[in-house]
């Protein structure tokens, strides 16, 4: 990569962010509102409340920055954007690292503006530190920004890329332990589980709502979730094509 290039890559990214109210709509206004249901739904009631908003903030971002980076990539394949960049100086790892930095500063814009509407409008607490939170909001919206951009790769159309969604990010969403405790599904459910990113980001929030401080699982967690993220923008790399046929 070349830190130069890099740079320019993620201006780029992020001044056409900038000039997307929707996407910006979706990214700030859409987890607040959708976790402003939630609250509605149990009616405030504690411990019930904070717990789920807590898991919430995980799902949110990662199912935010999954639709809309898989259908961004996309736009710039089909539009011939793509092609146009890689007959440059431009390299697969500044394109796919650039989108992994500019959204994954959106990412962070996204988890403080959710956190701080969590704690402060829904009244969420956690026994650990609210910066610890954020934390494993950005990581997840990172996961998001990682599969999304491998499972592009995939899609020939904007239909399609939304179609990938069921099947990429739902499975995760059922199993992560939202519904069921992981340690009490069925065997062969729980190790589906245990091979799903998203699973390890519930647990890190859900070890962060349970204790005030830091535990070896969720370190563990955010190094497993961390190695995901690297692992998707590398295979979104060797998969990324010019353009789509």
């Amino acid at each position: 990569m070349n830190t130069h290039i890099l740079g320019a890559s993620i201006t780029r990214i992020l001044q056409q962010l900038r000039h997307d109210p929707r996407t910006i709509g979706m990214l700030l206004v859409v987890p607040v509102v959708l976790m402003g249901l939630v609250y509605a739904m149990f009616a405030g009631a504690e411990p019930v409340t904070s717990n789920v908003l807590l898991i919430m903030l995980g799902l949110f971002p990662f199912t935010v920055m999954f639709l809309i980076t898989s259908i961004a990539m996309l736009r710039e394949r089909t539009s011939g954007t793509l092609e146009r960049l890689m007959s440059t100086r431009t390299g697969k790892g500044d394109l796919l690292f650039g989108y992994g930095i500019a959204f994954g500063t959106a990412a962070a814009v996204q988890a403080v503006v959710a956190s701080t509407c969590a704690y402060l409008l829904y009244g969420m607490t956690t026994a650990g530190s609210a910066g610890l939170v954020v934390l494993v909001a950005v990581m997840t919206s990172l996961l998001g920004v990682g599969l999304g951009l491998l499972c592009s790769a995939f899609a020939r159309t904007e239909f399609q890329a939304v179609q990938l969604l069921p099947v990429v990010v739902i499975p995760q969403i059922l199993l992560c332990g939202l519904f069921v405790p992981r340690d009490q599904m069925a065997g062969w459910l729980q190790a589906v589980s245990d091979v799903l990113p998203l699973s390890y980001a519930v647990e890190a929030l859900q070890q962060v709502g349970a204790n005030a401080e830091p535990t070896s699982t969720f370190w563990l967690d955010l190094v497993v979730i961390g190695g995901c993220v690297i692992l998707g923008l590398v295979l979104a790399a060797a998969t990324l094509r010019r353009r789509t046929p």
